[in-house]
């Protein structure tokens, strides 16, 4: 009996990677800009930046993703205030439904994107790692990389701008994307309890604390962020107070003293043996490897 074989159609087809990173940027960072012969996608993660194209100038905040198409001329800049957290990731494609990001260039990514986002942010680490400041613009594999990293990041990117067009083209409000009920429910309670951890970043919460503000069992949310998160409850919670350590250093508006008890530690002595075990360096190592404009992580 023959079986007929079907062609997959790949719509959106992607087979080499530029770079791929993750940008930690002073409150005054500033980027004369570039152009390349290659696509762009740049994500704010956090805080805001300002960014002029020869099609505009764009001011993005937490949420937002710009498309540089081939060959425009693109800069940013910090408003010296906020210092933002950039995802960059520049690709080569060229199959015909990328014509769509031509005229259609910012979006405020929904909770479905940011889903893909973050899929596509993690498996960049798995793939390439932290990228060392001496590896200039080329993109290595990271030697212990999980089986097949380099293929899923792939697959991420792929499906985050399949959804993307597909949205676009059938006309869906962006932050309505279709999600299964019980997953975009799980997303808006993480989204929720973490917006709660950083508004009292600097209080000592608990997980019954938690638990008793959100009506939730103690092992229903710590499943809920080990399968979502990849962490636990209160590993986030430090995550959360190491990133809010490192947007003050790089504004400069607190000493370290400051710092430490803005965030709720026991002494600066205790907030710099935390910071350095989540980051491999000093608050004060920190400040000096972010005084030339940026860090550099993934």
């Amino acid at each position: 009996m023959n079986f007929q074989r079907y062609p997959i159609q790949e719509v959106v087809s992607i087979h080499k990677l530029i770079t791929c990173y993750y940008f930690e940027l002073a409150k005054n960072y500033k980027y004369s800009g570039e152009k390349h012969d290659f696509w762009e996608l740049y994500y704010v993660d956090k805080g805001e930046i300002e960014i002029n194209t020869d099609f505009g100038h764009f001011h993005l905040k937490q949420g937002d993703l710009l498309f540089h198409e081939p060959n425009e001329f693109h800069s940013a800049k910090g408003n010296g205030i906020i210092a933002p957290n950039v995802f960059i990731v520049t690709f080569e494609c060229d199959s015909p439904p990328m014509s769509y990001f031509l005229t259609n260039k910012l979006f405020h990514l929904g909770d479905y994107e940011r889903l893909l986002l973050a899929q596509l942010m993690e498996e960049g680490f798995n793939a390439f790692g932290p990228i060392p400041s001496n590896n200039g613009r080329r993109l290595n594999a990271k030697p212990d990389a999980p089986f097949g990293s380099e293929h899923l990041f792939k697959i991420h990117l792929e499906t985050l701008l399949i959804h993307m067009i597909r949205n676009g083209l059938t006309n869906q409000v962006r932050s309505k994307m279709t999600a299964v009920p019980k997953e975009k429910q799980e997303l808006q309670l993480i989204d929720r309890i973490q917006a709660y951890m950083e508004a009292h970043i600097g209080e000592n919460l608990t997980l019954e604390h938690l638990c008793d503000h959100f009506g939730i069992g103690r092992t229903q949310l710590s499943i809920l962020f080990k399968r979502r998160m990849g962490a636990g409850v209160m590993e986030v919670m430090g995550e959360l107070k190491i990133r809010k350590a490192k947007t003050y250093i790089r504004e400069e508006t607190y000493n370290l003293t400051e710092i430490s008890e803005l965030l709720g530690y026991s002494s600066v002595h205790y907030f710099s043996r935390h910071f350095k075990k989540a980051t491999k360096m000093t608050p004060s190592q920190y400040a000096k490897s972010i005084s030339r404009g940026y860090s550099r992580t993934l």
